[in-house]
């Protein structure tokens, strides 16, 4: 993992081999939000950034919905693509970002995952998309799970928790305390129950709400709260 200073920005990226995946900040006001031009302008950037020839994202929806990029914008939560230099990714401001490389079939994903779409399961559905498509084998996936709100801070209803508690998914996992829900403990759950190695998996450990040391969007925080993080992985 290291840190990229781009025009004042600071990006955390991590070098998959063939693949990289990067993680926006907010630095200096970084703003991914497609819904301004800001946003739209700095997504645009990111091609002269990071040498990529596309940019692929979606109108998230907090749902499971799973696609493959085929240059449209379409609503869902998870990307899927095996096109050199086309970046896919997924904005946040809290909720969980997920990067997904398959080193042997050479194909990556971007994940968008809030509690609802944590809820259902759409890194598990992703995965499955992946195998479906391109043949990919859980011992090839290496997993970037990036900046969110940490079970530190995220207080949720107890009707949220009972929900997740219930669900034959999450039954006899530890997924909370009290209130404070884990929504990374959820996610590692997903992909230990799909065979990914835990020496695969990458974890960047900063919560969006409390972290100090880099800063960051958090929708929970930010008296503005449109601003957006953007976290994507291309093929080089």
């Amino acid at each position: 993992m290291e840190i990229v200073l781009i025009k004042g920005y600071e990006f955390i990226k991590l070098d998959l081999g063939r693949a990289n995946a990067v993680f926006s900040t907010g630095k200096n006001g970084l703003d991914f939000n497609k819904n301004a031009d800001e946003g739209r302008k700095n997504i645009e950037n990111i091609k002269k950034w990071f040498g990529v020839n596309e940019v692929g994202f979606l109108n998230q929806t907090h749902s499971d919905n799973v696609y493959i990029y085929n240059g449209k914008v379409e609503d869902g939560d998870a990307l899927i693509t095996n096109k050199e230099s086309a970046a896919v990714g997924v904005f946040t401001a809290d909720c969980v970002p997920i990067l997904l490389y398959d080193k042997a079939s050479k194909v990556v994903a971007a994940i968008h995952s809030g509690w609802r779409g944590t809820f259902s399961c759409i890194v598990s559905k992703t995965i499955e998309e992946m195998k479906k498509k391109y043949g990919t084998r859980s011992e090839n996936l290496v997993v970037c799970i990036g900046p969110h709100i940490h079970q530190c801070c995220y207080e949720v209803s107890e009707e949220l928790i009972e929900k997740f508690k219930n669900s034959e998914v999450y039954k006899d996992v530890d997924i909370a305390k009290g209130r404070m829900l884990s929504m990374v403990e959820c996610i590692t759950h997903q992909l230990d129950t799909k065979g990914v190695r835990k020496e695969n998996i990458n974890h960047i450990n900063l919560c969006t709400l409390c972290s100090n040391e880099i800063e960051l969007h958090s929708y929970r925080k930010n008296t503005n709260a449109y601003k957006r993080l953007f976290s994507f992985i291309f093929i080089k």
